[in-house]
């Protein structure tokens, strides 16, 4: 039995107890970071989905490049500030300007007619000094032998991570460093994702692949040895910083590839350290561990809890921009990058918990959810987005751009009921052009993140029309300096002219039915395709859905059994080509297996396109692309959708953070305040007290009236 003074005891610890927690710091007890870190100059984010290659050669991925592209250093890169957007060197001495040579091997003036030119060639300068991370593949003993490149089932005892290996080596780029990555993206079993593009421009490339496939079979450590050893007509390494490479006839766009992964050098020890034995069954391959050059190296790979980010230490150096667009801010013009230590991506696959951690400040930028949208964003009388005024009082910043990408709605040109290039078939898809309202669309599914397309190039890319020249005069007219479109009148009436009144088959008095090819999983989805119904249904057309999986959905493009469908493009790189290519004749998906989804063939088309690709930015361009956009309109083989918006929140730690939809090595730019983060990360998360206060209160009431019971049940038994 519990004796009275022990109660009081007990009493007396829970009034300590309570007076201690009053006492305590008030430190923030969700903070998921440790408290060592907690002014640390460390970035933190988050991602979805674990990265599934890191080998430049093999990712084409947005989630990959977030870590490639701050690892990886390509020759070339994108100025972060200037638009339109601008390539600048990275590891190259300057951006290498092609000469032209004719088919005798003349030299050509730069201005050379396309038909003249043969070949286009482009000598690449490396910046000297400019060295590889430590990593255990440049590791070499006391006889300058490499360390770890003969390493037996012995030496990969209690291996079981990259950083197992104590000892770690450098050394400096050289030409010979692309050269090896260039024949890398060439290899079959690499699988690289531009070695079809490159086998149609680069002299030898397809060639080289086709000896490569004779060791593909072969063990990894000949394969490498195969690669050392290949020789490629296209590349010459002039000497140890400067390589020359040879195209067939004009691709100007390839300066554009020079600026991605892809061309990020690639040292021979880091394949064949990964090639040994026993390697890949410790996930210890360049999938997993990148060797970079870069401002930043993966100290931490746990795809399912973090990926960290640290500081090159044998980072060459870079500096600040110094100049930008009017209104941005060049505080830190001329200093040192990177400004920041490390970057911490958490494991978050829900899109709520990620967006509370960013309203605690645990994650210093965020998108913005459909679901969180009006809790961030309103939109103001003259139609633009603005923060809540509860964002605004956490000093968060807004950023919106358009996004160098489309989204459209396609038409299968090789059908006989909505494609070809009869006059019925092309008034019906113009009057749907008219009836589809891609706005009504855009603040529905989107919360007003979009902008209406015009025709299939976005702005901010060459070629692109701003204002009434811009408009698509079959579906818009401008009124009041803005564009307002056409009535469903007018559409009804091409509808008419077309042989469907009120969507009635004239010929055959049947309403008119079309197929629409979607791929749906969920509600959302669902409410998009009632939504596309209706649209249909103004026109008195009935819409079958054919939901299906994206594989199967795949497969109806490949093969041209769809009518209807929608589909996107996101930019490789800025230029019109990256657009206008996806309505080539010769890229049809089903007759050449190519991006043109609606087998669109247009011969004047494709004739000015094939003038168009090869020639620099220029007025006499710029008309090219009027016309190319003009047909296109006149066609219809798309209603041409919407270019989407980004919006990115950002703390008010954060600084130097700009739109750059087309670079991916940004977090070198990022500068934050560890102090003020800290300082308003305690201030958003205070612990609530007084649901303890009020239980250690009820625990006081309960033990003080089991005391006083007590009490005065001695006092009855003692009388």
């Amino acid at each position: 039995m519990i004796q009275p003074a022990a109660l009081s005891n007990h009493l007396w610890m829970v009034l300590c107890s309570l007076l201690m927690l009053a006492g305590c710091d008030q430190r923030p007890w969700n903070n998921p970071y440790p408290e060592t870190d907690a002014q640390s100059n460390t970035v933190y984010s988050s991602f979805d989905e674990r990265p599934k290659h890191l080998d430049p050669a093999r990712s084409y991925s947005a989630n990959e490049y977030v870590f490639l592209g701050q690892i990886y250093e390509p020759p070339l890169q994108y100025h972060l500030l200037l638009r339109p957007f601008r390539l600048i060197p990275l590891t190259a001495t300057d951006v290498p300007q092609p000469q032209f040579f004719d088919a005798a091997g003349t030299l050509l003036p730069g201005d050379a007619p396309v038909t003249a030119i043969a070949r286009s060639e482009y000598v690449i300068g490396l910046k000297p000094g400019i060295r590889f991370q430590p990593h255990p593949a440049f590791a070499r003993n006391a006889a300058g032998q490499l360390r770890y490149h003969a390493l037996t089932a012995a030496d990969l005892h209690g291996i079981r991570r990259l950083a197992d290996f104590p000892e770690t080596g450098t050394r400096v780029l050289t030409a010979d460093d692309v050269f090896f990555q260039i024949k890398r993206l060439a290899a079959p079993w690499l699988h690289s994702p531009i070695a079809g593009l490159l086998g149609q421009h680069l002299q030898g490339f397809q060639a080289l692949s086709e000896q490569l496939a004779a060791v593909a079979d072969r063990p990894p450590l000949e394969r490498v040895a195969a690669l050392r050893q290949a020789s490629l007509p296209g590349v010459d390494v002039m000497d140890d910083l400067h390589l020359r490479i040879r195209l067939n006839g004009s691709y100007p766009q390839f300066s554009y590839w020079l600026a991605m992964p892809f061309f990020a050098p690639m040292p021979w020890e880091a394949e064949a350290f990964y090639a040994q034995p026993g390697l890949a069954e410790r996930n210890i391959t360049l999938d997993w561990y990148p060797v970079g050059t870069g401002p930043f190296m993966l100290t931490e790979n746990n795809p399912n809890l973090r990926m960290v980010l640290s500081v090159n230490p044998n980072f060459h150096g870079e500096t600040y921009p110094t100049e930008g667009m009017p209104g941005d801010t060049l505080a830190d013009v001329g200093k040192s990058l990177p400004f920041i230590e490390r970057a911490v991506y958490s494991l978050e696959k829900e899109e709520i918990p990620r967006w509370n951690k960013f309203l605690q400040g645990y994650y210093d930028s965020s998108g913005i959810a459909s679901d969180a949208f009006d809790q961030a964003v309103q939109i103001d009388i003259r139609g633009e987005p603005i923060l809540t005024d509860a964002m605004r009082q956490q000093g968060i910043r807004l950023l919106t751009s358009v996004e160098p990408s489309t989204f459209y709605l396609g038409f299968n040109m090789l059908d006989p009921v909505i494609g070809g290039d009869s006059q019925r078939a092309r008034l019906l898809r113009r009057a749907l052009s008219i009836a589809i309202d891609f706005e009504e669309f855009i603040s529905i599914f989107s919360n007003g993140r979009g902008v209406v397309a015009q025709g299939p190039i976005p702005p901010g890319i060459f070629g692109f029309r701003e204002g009434e020249a811009g408009i698509n005069p079959f579906v818009y007219t401008w009124h009041e300096g803005h564009p307002v479109r056409r009535s469903l009148d007018e559409a009804r009436r091409l509808m008419t002219q077309a042989g469907y009144p009120d969507g009635i088959d004239r010929e055959t008095g049947q309403t008119l039915t079309l197929n629409y090819e979607a791929v749906a999983t969920g509600p959302d989805d669902r409410a998009r395709l009632n939504w596309m119904r209706k649209q249909f249904a103004k026109l008195g057309i009935e819409l079958v859905i054919r939901s299906t999986d994206y594989n199967r959905f795949q497969d109806k493009l490949r093969t041209g059994t769809g009518q209807v469908f929608m589909f996107g493009w996101n930019a490789d790189y800025p230029d019109p080509e990256n657009f206008l290519f996806l309505l080539y004749g010769p890229n049809a998906k089903v007759v050449h297996q190519g991006e043109n989804a609606a087998n669109y063939v247009n011969p004047e088309f494709d004739r000015l396109f094939d003038a168009m690709k090869d020639m620099g930015n220029s007025p006499e361009r710029q008309a090219v692309l009027d016309r190319l956009v003009e047909i296109a309109r006149a066609d219809a083989p798309w209603i041409w959708g919407f270019h989407p918006k980004s919006f990115s929140l950002h703390h008010q730690w954060t600084d130097n953070v700009y739109p750059q939809q087309m670079a991916n090595n940004t977090l070198k730019y990022r500068r934050i305040d560890p102090r003020r983060r800290e300082r308003l990360r305690r201030d958003w998360n205070q612990p609530m007290l007084w649901p303890l206060w009020g239980i250690a209160g009820l625990l006081v009431l309960l033990i003080t009236s089991a005391w006083w019971l007590l009490r005065q049940r001695e006092r009855s038994t003692a009388l």
